[in-house]
């Protein structure tokens, strides 16, 4: 509903275009208000009445419980075929320290270990080292390739000693517009064996070969052998090699 203040004293009725509106109703001592009928936006949105008479609209919230979360697993193995991880030591330290950079490379399995899925490509920032663990702790951007599916990029905290949550930034083919996180779980560190688990939202259905029941994460799992071979159904459409 829209209201007007007005004087009463200077302004007993208006006129627009020939048409003579409803007369003025007191408001105390010297102002009035001239209410109009609600419009159909104005009567679907609920509003707060005011000082004055002035009307405020609240503007529902989406309703975010709604929003669909999938859920799927891969694994990242270095096979130490692709010379990587690359070590660029600032420090000159004889452990990983603070300015330090590490540059990775590994290949990427579905989560029951029967498909090739691609690669994972990144970089890590040294943070700390943890003395009691002999492990570090990273600041990690990188990204995970899924044939022709598109790519998804991830970036926060990764840790050698302990599970981290980091979160995706973004992505292309299938996974354009996707918001979510991950979760990544080190299973063993040389040569490295990862273990990551996604939370994804903003896309359509995910295709069969990432919605697999996977492995349960151990360090001693291995993908099949027509996976590491790459044979025709035991390979994503065009992956990254």
């Amino acid at each position: 509903m829209v209201s007007l203040l007005l004087s009463a004293a200077s302004h007993p009725s208006l006129v627009f275009s020939g048409v003579e509106l409803p007369k003025l109703q007191p408001l105390g001592a010297s102002r009035t208000v001239l209410r109009f009928p609600p419009t159909a936006a104005s009567a679907a949105t609920p509003t707060v009445k005011g000082s004055l008479g002035l009307r405020t609209q609240l503007h529902r919230r989406p309703n975010l419980s709604s929003v669909k979360v999938q859920e799927f697993n891969v694994y990242e193995i270095d096979e130490e075929d692709r010379g990587s991880p690359a070590y660029l030591r600032l420090m000159f330290n004889k452990v990983n320290s603070l300015g330090d950079i590490v540059s990775f490379t590994n290949k990427l399995y579905s989560g029951d270990m029967q498909t090739r899925l691609g690669i994972t490509n990144g970089i890590c920032f040294v943070i700390s080292h943890d003395d009691k663990t002999n492990g570090d702790r990273f600041e990690a951007v990188f990204s995970f390739y899924f044939g022709d599916y598109g790519q998804v990029s991830v970036q926060g905290p990764y840790l050698t000693y302990e599970s981290s949550y980091l979160a995706v930034t973004g992505g292309s083919g299938i996974f354009k517009g996707v918001t979510g996180k991950v979760k990544v779980e080190p299973l063993a560190l040389s040569p490295a064996k990862r273990f990551y688990t996604f939370w994804l939202k903003g896309i359509a259905d995910l295709p069969a070969p990432l919605r697999c029941t996977a492995l349960p994460p151990f360090s001693t799992v291995e993908p099949s052998p027509a996976a590491v071979a790459c044979q025709p159904g035991s390979a994503l459409q065009n992956f990254t090699d």
